[in-house]
């Protein structure tokens, strides 16, 4: 269904909703006498609708589906006069329909998205001179060159050259990584300093992005079950009311009790069951900042023992930040020196160093010398001005230091055991002192951890392609006890399928492109959405429009509180009332009228039941 037949079924189902508010207006406030009730309009209208495409999907799939237990509604909604319930059943099934069609149409925006990230043209080595070139005449063992600002085109090695390269889009980490030569390189993943030869070796499908787009695609595809589920559940309910109709009308020969059963067992409260309790619960969620894709992720994040969590931008706030400083010298003049190495460098380190001293330093930087600048790839940043040599590097400047105190070094070992980037801050080889910059947590997430613990999660896993010992760290201070470093998201994506295989049912917290085949896979898969990529929030069940992750235990005490609700509909509104009615009315205690009061009465119950998601979470003690 493209998006020009959505939006067709959107506008249908809004004349629908006018026409049965016209029909609520004229039929039972001002009770205009008309020749036929004002609800015969809506009820041909969308019941005709829903009858055309059942009968249409039955012929071209060869099956009962769950459009027949609509179809029985308005048999017998018709037959005692209640067409204001007919229309409304046939408008929750035409809006159902349109709103599934377009979280399918979502999922083909997620692709675009990804594939927006591969260059349509690169630099191909051509007769020992590189010329631009469509990207799909590159093959493995082409030679490709990529300059600043650009996205590297393929999957592979560095044959000349170095660069600082963001690898967000594969890897999910903010900070760049400095790469050289026999440095394997990704597609997508974007050029910020230097210029590179890369040896390609993988292209298309078989890249890691690639493959993200596959995964993406097609795990989105397989997300049916409940559908599924529907359709065989429709079709055993069919069977059986109209065998009871049959023996009752076979036995007694009393055309009333048959349809009296029919009426009763209109599956209209079946129907309000779920999506009532998901229209509410969706509507709670959107004031929070939160956005629930529909049933299947309330149903799914509900029945949750699993969550695994992504670490930058996610756990941590997704950007570096100054967390250690050392003097060793004078303050002023170390700062000084800082901020002149560090001035006009573009790399994030040098954007959070500068933030820092202007706003916690308070360090005029308009006022600092410019100077030749130059870039220590691998190293760090130096710049010259009048014979003045002010150098941020990392403990590689020390090799060619006479001497190395101590203190400092017991400085870069502790920061860089904690997984964080030290660098030492020298003027004219003179070390003035040391500062490490590291990406932090977020604020309470610890007790956003403990919350979740304490709602029957049985496990909390960080999932991350940064390494060993920034995980263990993030690990430590946020509560997570288990973790995994160094994955591609490939890796992510095994170790949720393994999860899966013991039985868990996971639940994927996430940001960047780089998650989206684990939120594609998940059971229920949650973007950070303001802060996360547009591919990971389309990609999806869940999406924290707030980055708050404080509303993740939000969002799974609304879940599973909903699915509760669904629960007690389905079974004492739809089904124990329908046992109960069709046994009465096919010993003959009901008639028609009656029936329809009774089948009136569950469904109002059940929209009751219902709305108190509308409001729920408010007392505190609910949650």
């Amino acid at each position: 269904m493209n998006k020009k037949i959505i939006w067709r079924t959107f506008r249908f189902s809004i004349l629908i909703v006018v026409l049965i508010l016209l029909s609520v207006l004229f039929d039972y406030i001002l009770k205009v006498r008309l020749p036929a009730p004002f609800a015969v309009i809506p009820l041909i209208v969308a019941g005709g609708y829903v009858c055309y495409t059942t009968w249409d999907a039955m012929i071209s799939l060869h099956k009962v589906t769950a459009g027949m237990l609509v179809v029985l509604a308005l048999i017998g909604t018709t037959w005692v006069g209640e067409y204001l319930s007919g229309a409304i059943v046939s408008f929750m099934m035409i809006f159902g329909e349109a709103l599934e069609a377009l979280a399918t149409e979502k999922t083909k925006n997620a692709v675009r998205d990804l594939i927006k990230l591969v260059p349509m043209t690169c630099r191909k080595l051509i007769n020992s001179s590189f010329q631009e070139v469509p990207i799909n005449t590159v093959r493995p063992g082409d030679i490709i060159q990529v300059i600043p600002g650009e996205r590297i085109p393929v999957d592979g090695i560095i044959l000349k050259g170095q660069a600082s390269i963001n690898e967000a889009s594969i890897t999910g980490e903010s900070l760049s990584v400095d790469k050289s030569l026999q440095d394997k390189v990704y597609v997508g993943s974007f050029i910020e300093n230097g210029v590179v030869e890369i040896r390609t070796e993988k292209i298309g499908n078989s890249t890691v992005l690639g493959k993200i787009i596959k995964t993406v695609h097609t795990a989105q595809q397989n997300k049916g079950d409940s559908q599924k589920m529907a359709d065989a559940f429709s079709s055993y309910f069919l069977t059986i009311i109209l065998a009871v109709c049959f023996l009752v009308g076979f036995s007694t020969r009393d055309i009333m009790r048959v349809m009296t059963i029919l009426v009763i067992a209109c599956p209209c409260a079946l129907v309000l069951a779920t999506p009532t309790a998901v229209i509410a619960s969706v509507g709670n969620a959107a004031k929070r900042g939160i956005i629930l894709k529909g049933g299947n992720a309330i149903e799914n994040f509900a029945k949750v023992t699993t969550i695994c969590l992504d670490k930058t931008g996610t756990l941590t706030k997704g950007k570096p930040e100054v967390v250690a400083m050392k003097v060793f010298g004078e303050e002023n003049e170390m700062l000084q020196a800082l901020g002149i190495a560090e001035k006009n460098s573009q790399h994030p380190i040098g954007k959070a160093i500068i933030e820092y001293l202007i706003y916690e330093k308070d360090i005029d930087i308009t006022s600092l010398p410019d100077g030749d600048f130059e870039m220590l790839f691998g190293r760090g940043v130096r710049v010259e001005n009048e014979g003045v040599i002010c150098e941020v590097s990392n403990r590689k400047c020390l090799e060619d230091m006479p001497e190395k105190e101590a203190e400092l070094m017991q400085f870069l070992d502790d920061q860089e055991s904690l997984g964080r980037t030290a660098m030492v801050i020298c003027k004219n080889r003179k070390i003035m002192g040391a500062i490490a910059v590291a990406d932090i947590l977020r604020q309470n997430v610890p007790e956003t951890i403990k919350k979740l613990k304490g709602m029957g999660i049985s496990k909390i896993i960080m999932l991350t392609g940064d390494n060993e010992n920034t995980a263990r760290t993030i690990c430590q201070e946020a509560g997570v006890d288990e973790f995994h470093a160094n994955l591609l998201p490939e890796d992510k994506l095994n170790y949720l399928k393994e999860l899966q295989k013991q039985g868990q049912k996971v639940a994927m917290v996430g940001d960047g492109v780089n998650d989206a085949p684990a939120l594609a896979l998940a059971n229920v898969g949650i973007a950070m959405g303001a802060m996360g990529t547009d591919v990971a929030v389309e990609t999806a069940d869940i999406a924290l429009m707030s980055d708050n992750i404080q509303t993740l235990t939000f969002s799974y005490a609304l879940s599973k509180r909903t699915y509760h609700i669904i629960r007690q509909n389905i079974i004492i509104f739809a089904c124990f009332v329908n046992v109960i009615g069709v046994t009465l009315s096919g010993l003959g205690f009901l008639n028609p009228i009656i029936g329809a009061i009774v089948h009136n009465a569950s469904s109002i119950f059940v929209v009751l039941n219902s709305s108190t998601m509308l409001t729920w979470g408010k007392n505190s003690k609910e949650m």
